[in-house]
């Protein structure tokens, strides 16, 4: 990569697999921003935040999101980094609009696991052209990296699943918009009849993945953290859609269903010339 470009056979592997890595796309400033705004952030949660502890160990799996306008650190990596331009690249998109940014981290020896799902069920849009950019702040070895199974961005529907529980949303409503949701596969009951992709990745590097593809994360035995922020984008074919339960997160822009997303709190970020 250069400048924000992907290679073509890169943007390949994306759309065939559904998630890809990239290397060494964020210069060291870039990360250290990151890593301020994590600590800001988990200094002063918002009211979506969790904290998450899981048997066998002291440690604690931190997620919260939507914070991006009040910590200038995430602001200025939204509209100033490359990401929005390597987004709009791998969605094959004209745009590049902004949903909201969501730091996960987990501390040495948290043993909270991250459930396997897909993450467009959770957020009231409908639209092929989304994907989200994690990206790590500490080193992250194979044992404790996100994990995905290759192809999934192509199974259709699956519900969404509480982190702390790992049961499914509840049904608030019935309105699915003509679609058929489906319990999320036993995949760590039947590994060897999946394809799952992860990687080593050193600060700097990032993984893409559409919003459709199942992941999950292990636990966290080493004696690191692992510091993510994962940023969520979404392109020219995303409109505002109905969920048959609470989104998450909760906010819609003031927009009305069938609306395209971009709007004043979804901006659009990069244009392509």
């Amino acid at each position: 990569m250069a400048a924000g470009r992907v290679d073509p056979e890169v943007v390949r592997e994306y759309r065939e697999n559904g998630a890809v890595c990239l290397r060494g796309v964020f210069s060291a400033d870039w990360v250290d921003k990151i890593r301020n705004g994590i600590e800001k952030n988990k200094a002063s949660p918002s009211r979506y935040s969790e904290s998450l502890v899981g048997q066998g160990g002291p440690g604690a799996y931190f997620n919260d999101y939507c914070n991006w306008r009040s910590i200038p650190e995430f602001q200025d990596f939204v509209y100033n980094s490359p990401a929005a331009q390597i987004a709009a690249q791998l969605m094959d998109s004209q745009t590049a609009i902004f949903y909201h940014e969501h730091v996960l981290t987990k501390d040495p020896g948290t043993y909270k696991t991250t459930p396997w799902h897909h993450d467009q069920a959770y957020y009231p849009v409908d639209g092929d052209k989304v994907c989200s950019i994690w990206m790590p702040v500490d080193p992250v070895s194979m044992e404790t990296c996100v994990q995905f199974v290759r192809g999934s961005q192509g199974w259709g529907w699956f519900f969404p699943r509480k982190f702390a529980t790992t049961l499914n949303y509840g049904l608030t409503g019935d309105d699915t918009g003509g679609k058929v949701f489906r319990d999320v596969p036993d995949i760590d009951g039947d590994r060897d009849k999946y394809d799952i992709l992860t990687w080593d990745v050193q600060p700097g590097d990032c993984i893409v993945f559409h919003m459709k593809t199942l992941h999950g994360a292990p636990a966290n035995t080493a004696q690191t953290p692992r510091r993510v922020v994962s940023t969520r984008w979404l392109g020219d074919d995303a409109v505002l859609a109905p969920r048959p339960w609470e989104v998450s997160p909760p906010i819609t822009g003031g927009l009305t269903y069938g609306d395209k997303m971009a709007c004043d709190t979804f901006p659009v970020i990069w244009k392509r010339d």
